[in-house]
């Protein structure tokens, strides 16, 4: 009886193509965007997660600016000054630190022969360079010498070297910093943009010192890195660094930080936790269409069971049973729910490859939302098809055979 129903359903299916293509339709369209949007959605996912482990996923910035005694939030960079000093303090009395850096950093208009740009300029130590994952190019890094003796020298990005130096070998050069010369010593390879859209490669690095006293005329720093030794240690870590900065900035038991630290791993928590709800948001959205795909099942059914009224009377009279027929249309809807849903997976696959060739969009399969895209692209099959398989089934034997 199973198998003659599967069989009666696909003749049934291909004797009314048009209407079984509109049917499947529906549920083709309804799985396919259920696997195209949460493989969007997990494509956010790590471009988001890739952008901030780029910036170093055990990372604490630490910034000036707290709140005052009133409880009134500072602005970043305000209130009492962090030191090079607080740096090496951290350094030497905070455990689990891989390395630790500061920097200062402004906006300057920068010049080469008759060209010109305007760039990010950040002074910093030599550690940096290993913290941030810069990699280098060309030339060399400057060195603890040369922050030692305040030397005029940077290391430069590659927008930067392709603005000021198109077609031309930019090591070994000198630019105009502010109206100062400075020898560009090296150039980094391209990082690309950040997960906030801010181009990296836009950066002009030059030794803390020579920004602090030559550019900036300042003796404090804007902010201090560290980096943990690894993700589990950094909780730690955050603590230990407000502890040594609250007693070297002597604030008092219940007193508010006068700086503000920013934990990458607390971060990234946060951005995952939005992009899973981006991506659930995504496929609640796209399922829709998979419910009016299961209407399109039981309007079809409800049709069905009315064409074959004469069909149902002579299988009862010849002795079938109420669950033969509630088997047999069951069966039928059934195999509309899964014909479409494989069909569904082959057309959100090549959906979503083509949403990453075309648009650029990055997306990812997630083998599990077919899973759950078919079962449930069956479900809805066997859910919309019970009222009438229910209806054949309860069929009078005497009134269906009379029917015309």
């Amino acid at each position: 009886m199973f198998n003659e129903s599967i069989k009666m359903a696909l003749d049934g299916m291909v004797s009314n193509k048009l209407r079984t293509f509109l049917t499947l339709l529906g549920i083709i369209i309804g799985v396919g965007a259920v696997i195209a949007m949460v493989s969007l959605g997990f494509g956010v996912k790590e471009n988001i997660k890739d952008n901030i482990s780029k910036l170093g996923s055990n990372l604490l910035m630490v910034s000036s600016g707290g709140r005052t005694a009133s409880g009134a939030r500072l602005a970043a960079g305000e209130g009492a000054r962090l030191t090079f000093e607080d740096m090496e303090a951290i350094a030497k009395q905070v455990d689990g630190i891989a390395g630790i850096s500061a920097s200062v950093n402004t906006s300057y208009q920068l010049v080469a022969g008759n060209q010109n740009w305007t760039a990010r300029v950040e002074g910093t130590t030599p550690s940096n360079f290993a913290i941030q994952n810069y990699e280098l190019e060309d030339g060399r890094l400057f060195t603890e010498r040369d922050m030692n003796s305040r030397a005029r020298v940077a290391v430069i990005g590659k927008t930067v070297a392709d603005n000021l130096f198109p077609g031309d070998d930019p090591v070994g050069q000198i630019m105009r910093v502010k109206k100062a010369p400075f020898q560009v010593i090296g150039v980094l390879k391209s990082k690309g943009s950040s997960g906030m859209g801010q181009d990296q490669d836009d950066i002009v690095i030059m030794p803390l010192t020579t920004a602090q006293n030559r550019m900036m005329g300042i003796t404090h720093v804007q902010r201090i890195t560290v980096q943990a030794e690894n993700e589990n240690v950094i909780n730690d870590v955050q603590a230990e660094v407000e502890q040594v900065l609250r007693v070297r900035h002597k604030i008092k038991d219940g007193d508010y930080d006068d700086f503000t630290i920013s934990n990458m791993a607390a971060i990234m928590d946060t951005m995952m936790e939005t992009a899973n709800s981006i991506t659930l948001l995504l496929g609640c959205i796209a399922a829709i269409s998979l419910l009016v795909g299961g209407i399109g099942i039981m309007n079809i059914m409800l049709v069905s069971v009315t064409e074959r009224t004469r069909e149902i009377g002579i299988r009862k009279a010849l002795g079938a049973t109420y669950n033969n027929i509630l088997l047999q249309f069951l069966i039928e809807a059934m195999v509309i729910g899964i014909v479409g849903g494989f069909l569904g997976v082959v057309v959100g696959i090549g959906a979503s490859y083509a949403l990453s060739h075309f648009a650029g969009w990055n997306t990812v399969i997630a083998w599990w939302a077919i899973v759950v895209a078919v079962v449930f692209s069956v479900g809805i099959g066997l859910f919309f098809g019970i009222y009438p398989a229910r209806k054949a089934a309860l069929l009078d034997p005497i009134d269906a055979l009379r029917y015309e």
